[in-house]
């Protein structure tokens, strides 16, 4: 079981908020011309929570935190469900 301090766990999620943003951004034609003005919030938010936590450069341990979240019993956002 991977140990998670809450800036690691936030960082997790603004990846997590980055990538399924990115997945819904490129997967509809019609918002995909615009990808790069719409990601530019999720990209900030991801790399400044990847700095707080002292993950930049660290893509195995944010790996690692990320498969954490996705397999636990809550969602990424921390509610149950």
């Amino acid at each position: 079981m991977t140990t998670i301090t809450a800036s690691e766990r936030a960082a997790a999620q603004a990846y997590l908020r980055l990538l399924e943003s990115t997945q819904a951004v490129l997967t509809d034609p019609q918002l995909a011309p615009y990808a790069g003005v719409m990601l530019t919030h999720p990209m900030a938010e991801a790399d400044e929570a990847l700095r707080a936590a002292g993950l930049v450069g660290n893509e195995a341990r944010l790996m690692r935190l990320v498969s954490s979240l996705r397999t636990s019993p809550t969602h990424a956002w921390g509610r149950a469900g």
